[in-house]
């Protein structure tokens, strides 16, 4: 779900400071300190996939931010819980998938073990579905 299913232009929004203070001024950090609240005033996207919010802060001034940089409000201003966009799957293989890990093998004996080379396999797909 897209920034843009669940607010608008006007909504208010909590600045995550944490995630975004390398690539900001000390000026627009200060007015994030005084209010981490700001009103979101503009959307852009970001490179061809994501969306990127404009917000107006405390001091009156306009900063773009990433759609991961800020957490949505409720109008009571409640942070509303981020909903994961990854689909989960109830699939018995796709959970003994999760489960599986593999350690690098050092021996041939161990390199050419059909069941070695099946784990790297499955362990190596498992991030693909």
């Amino acid at each position: 779900m897209s920034i843009l299913d669940t607010t608008k232009i006007g909504n208010s929004v909590q600045i995550n400071l944490e995630l975004s203070k390398d690539r900001l001024t000390k000026e627009v950090i200060d007015a994030i300190n005084v209010s981490s609240v700001a009103k979101i005033r503009d959307f852009r996207i970001t490179d061809g996939k994501g969306i990127g919010v404009i917000l107006q802060l405390s001091n009156g001034k306009e900063q773009w931010f990433f759609e991961d940089e800020i957490d949505l409000l409720d109008e009571n201003g409640n942070l509303i819980k981020k909903i994961n966009d990854k689909k989960e799957t109830s699939n018995f293989i796709f959970n003994f998938l999760r489960g599986l890990n593999y350690e690098n093998k050092n021996k041939v004996s161990e390199l050419l073990n059909p069941i070695n080379f099946f784990i790297w396999l499955a362990v190596s797909f498992k991030d693909i579905f």
